[in-house]
Parts: structure tokens; sequence; C-alpha cells
């Protein structure tokens, strides 16, 4: 005999998605030169996995030694990506750039933290491979 159970809240939960740190790619290609190429070759990239555009005003994303970047006005669209690049660039729906000029993660170990504006944190994602270029997180 079949027994049809109902459907959950875990399944409406898990469908209804979240913004999270999806890949860091601590250590860019070529030579560490701190040119803006090189700087922007490392990034971290946060994924919105929602059917509805966030907000990601006043969120921070900070690393283990506290470097801290702050969006501004911006919104990540549902079900889309936005590289946090470390050099200077013209932010995109795509890309924001930190205008830093020296590199934030570390080679090989760091954290990536993802928090709201009132401080809570949202997302982490760390790293401990110096083998290795970027993180899927």
């Amino acid at each position: 005999m079949a027994v049809l159970l109902p459907l959950g809240t875990a399944g409406s939960a898990q469908a209804a998605g979240s913004v999270k740190i999806t890949k860091i790619y601590y250590n860019s290609p070529g030579k560490d030169d701190r040119s803006n190429a090189s700087l922007n070759g490392e990034w971290v990239q946060i994924t919105n996995s929602t059917s509805k555009a966030v907000s990601l005003k006043g969120w921070t994303l900070t690393d283990a030694q506290k470097h801290t970047y702050t969006f501004g006005t911006f919104s990540l669209g549902a079900g889309k990506s936005v590289k946090v690049r470390t050099g200077s660039g013209k932010n995109t729906a795509a890309n924001v750039y930190q205008n830093r000029g020296a590199y934030v993660w570390n080679n090989d170990k760091d954290t990536a933290t993802l928090r709201k504006s009132n401080g809570t944190k949202v997302a982490s994602c760390s790293y401990n491979n110096s083998r290795v270029e970027f993180k899927n997180c």
C-alpha cells in the first residue's frame, strides 16, 4: 500500500534559495606584480539562487584579516552572480571592484565572510590549500 506524504517545509525552504559565496579565486593567474590585471584576477563570486532580486546595499565581504568591501547601491538579480574583484574597474551587474592596490586573499589559507548591513552572517567559505588557485564553495 502506497502512503502519500504531504510536502514538507524542508523542500520549500530549499526551493526558496539563498545568497551565498560560490567561488573564491584567491591566487590570480600569472605574475603577482600588483598590476590591476593581476589584482582583478583574484575575486569572490556571490550567487543569488532565490527567485527575486536581493539588495546588497550595505552588505560586507571580509577576509580573515578584516579587509572589508562594502556594497553600495547594488541589486543582485534572481539566479545571478557577481564577482567582487580586488583591483579597480567600472562596476557592472556582473563585476564590482574593491579598488585596492594590494592583494586581499592569501594564497595559502583565508576565510571570506558575507554579512548583511545589520551584521548578520549570510555565508562564509574557507580554504587551506596553496596547491590550487581557487575554491568552489
